[in-house]
């Protein structure tokens, strides 16, 4: 007899197994009192931390086998794929000619991507829809199959199944000789699993969109149709989402950029190049201004670097071996140049314009710098993925004793500008990835440093494996806007290789030569995709710091055009930003235009209010002030038209 141990939250039941043939999770469960159906019903098992189908024999007497409900962390991205696999199958019995290639679950659901002879409409979501919820109704169950890769292959040879069979042709190359499939209902898939006990479990789903998608994402390869859906195990829980999706189409800073006017994107000018129309080159100008100002305010130096430098650097640096595919390069009298993709190497040669002693360290410098990345046209996306950014590039050079406190210091400054939006966060620490540079002993120390000024500042924070930059680990600033949308911006990475590299040195308190420790480190990022979103979170309706117009003054009759460009000559004077509607069109006309702008603050003038020299003051969103006098305006608003601020490092 056998002795398996099922953990539950708060015990270890322990269950007798006398049949023979090792037991499933499922019957190990069933055995321990789990509950067959509810919401704590289990939908697979975790054994040494690594999920598997309840369906599967285990080993002999396992270490505790643990039951994954709904609730799990990773349950989700189980149900999504299961899901994925659902809709595959409802495909391939509408449209028989298709190919399927992967279809994985991604944040927030899941595509599959398909070689169809026809291109898929929003009708055919609807019919594959239809199929899909019938095959749900019939809780077709997953089932998996281990068998020797060319046994694999020749099923799906046999099948035209091209993809996969490239899939498994690389699988053989790399030393594999068992793979696992799965069916469900008609449909086998090549996939590790694990996957929901049957399709009963997928109801609440919704089929999405369709996009062009490349074979593995290369160029040169065939042009696949990705159909994108989303699952959750409650209907409630779908219709949530789904309402968020509409909502962040109403705050699409495509649509949004262009309504207000702030920014638009040409097929004839490029893709990923942005140009910036006056009120979003203003907005940008603001949000530039505001951040140059504060760096100063806190020890930072303004700086600025070329555009192109020698190609020759680039290789020093290891950017030609490790970034090269992001690069663009020209060449100039015989001599190879790169456009940058990074600022690092400029701020390096500052460095070493001139012997460095501790005395100077730390030295930040600080640069809104211009860069170029290629990025490939099937991943461009307005303002949050383009070719052409200006990134708030920094690097803080400081001896190691100073590496603790300017990381912490980086991290306030996250933290102070964050709030200025209303922004909460969170924090990653990654670390070495399989190509990179520098010795095992400079990324342990660079990790330790990093790892001490979060545990030091309280901040808690996830570990991302082998997802730092070449020559250093980093830190990740994850911010959530106000849909729950989580977006990358801001990073601190510590370098101890650079240096080494451009032989940067300082002279220390024993007259010896020394390595300084680099910091590399943004806030914002990409300004332009900080912008786009600013853009969606706000919903375009930024604060009246941010506006680029911030008060707009309406008239009534021709009589009060006169007041109007008065109190607005009056309100320039003190530093607000305004616009006047002096046209000959019903008040209400002028209003909704001004409101649909987006201004924070309306101002109308009559003849009523001309007599008493007064305005009759509006709110965004509608809300009405009452009549004011310029006066009492200034002092309602005076604060906040003015940028947030903070002591020195906060």
């Amino acid at each position: 007899m056998s002795v398996y141990q099922v953990s539950e939250p708060d015990k270890i039941v322990e269950v007798p197994w006398d049949r023979g043939a090792p037991p499933s999770a499922k019957e190990l469960f069933e055995l321990a009192g789990l509950p067959r159906k509810g919401p704590n019903r289990a939908i697979a098992a975790r054994i040494h931390g690594k999920m598997v189908d309840l369906a599967r024999p285990l080993a002999e007497s396992p270490v505790p086998i643990a039951p994954v409900t709904k609730d799990d962390k990773d349950a989700l991205d189980l149900l999504r794929h299961s899901v994925a696999h659902i809709m595959a199958e409802a495909v391939i019995k509408l449209f028989p000619e298709a190919k399927v290639a992967i279809g994985p679950s991604i944040e927030d659901g899941f595509y599959y991507d398909f070689d169809n002879p026809q291109t898929f409409t929003t009708d055919d979501l609807g019919r594959i829809s239809e199929v899909m919820a019938e095959m749900i109704a019939e809780a077709q169950p997953f089932t998996r199959r281990e068998l020797p890769i060319s046994e694999a292959l020749e099923y799906f040879k046999s099948r035209g199944e091209d993809y996969k069979v490239e899939i498994l042709d690389d699988l053989m190359l790399s030393g594999e000789n068992e793979v696992s499939i799965y069916q469900c209902g008609n449909f086998v898939d090549l996939c590790r699993g694990p996957h929901i006990p049957d399709s009963s479990f997928g109801a609440a789903f919704k089929l999405l969109s369709v996009a062009g998608a490349y074979w593995r994402g290369d160029e040169r390869r065939p042009m696949l149709q990705r159909i994108y859906g989303t699952a959750f195990f409650s209907k409630r829980d779908l219709d949530a989402y789904l309402a968020l999706l509409e909502e962040a189409k109403r705050r699409d800073h495509r649509r949004l950029g262009k309504e207000l006017e702030l920014f638009s994107v040409h097929d004839e000018i490029g893709g990923g190049l942005i140009v910036w129309h006056p009120k979003g080159a203003l907005l940008r100008v603001l949000l530039e201004n505001f951040e140059r100002q504060e760096h100063i305010n806190r020890g930072y130096d303004v700086v600025i670097g070329p555009q192109i430098l020698k190609s020759e650097l680039w290789k020093k640096s290891g950017h030609l071996d490790y970034y090269s595919e992001n690069m663009y390069f020209t060449e100039i009298d015989g001599q190879g140049y790169a456009i940058k993709p990074m600022n690092c190497l400029g701020h390096m040669f500052i460095y070493n314009s001139r012997l460095r002693s501790f005395k100077d360290l730390p030295l930040r410098l600080f640069e809104l710098g211009t860069v170029q990345r290629h990025e490939k046209s099937g991943v461009l996306h307005g303002l949050t993925r383009v070719r052409q950014f200006t990134q708030d590039d920094a690097h803080i050079f400081c001896t190691p004793a100073q590496v603790n406190d300017e990381i912490k210091g980086v991290l306030k400054l996250v933290r102070d500008m964050m709030d200025a939006f209303g922004f909460d966060f969170e924090l990653e620490l990654s670390t070495r990835p399989e190509k990179s540079i520098g010795s095992d002993e400079d990324w342990e120390m660079a990790t330790k440093a990093l790892t001490e000024a979060l545990i030091e500042l309280g901040n808690p924070y996830e570990i991302n494996e082998g997802d730092g930059a070449f020559y250093g680990p980093k830190i990740d600033v994850k911010l959530k806007d106000a849909l729950g949308r989580r977006w990358q911006c801001a990073t601190v990475q510590c370098d101890f290789t650079l240096p080494e590299r451009f032989d940067l040195t300082y002279v220390d308190t024993d007259n010896a030569r020394k390595r300084p420790v680099m910091l590399h480190r943004t806030i914002f990022g990409s300004l332009e995709r900080f912008i786009g979103i600013l853009i969606e979170h706000y919903g375009g309706a930024f604060p009246m710091w941010l506006s680029p117009v911030q008060v707009q003054i309406l008239t009534v009759t021709e009589k009060a055009k006169a007041a109007a460009l008065k109190l607005a000559g009056d309100l320039k004077k003190l530093g607000y930003r305004v616009e006047t509607d002096l046209r000959n069109e019903k008040l209400g006309y002028k209003i909704r235009e001004a409101r649909m702008s987006k201004t924070p603050y309306i101002l109308v003038i009559g003849d009523k209010e001309v007599e008493k020299g007064t305005a009759s003051a509006q709110k965004r969103g509608g809300k009405e002030l009452g009549e004011m006098d310029l006066a009492s305006f200034v002092k309602l608003t005076e604060k906040e038209k003015e940028p947030p601020s903070w002591d020195h490092w906060g």
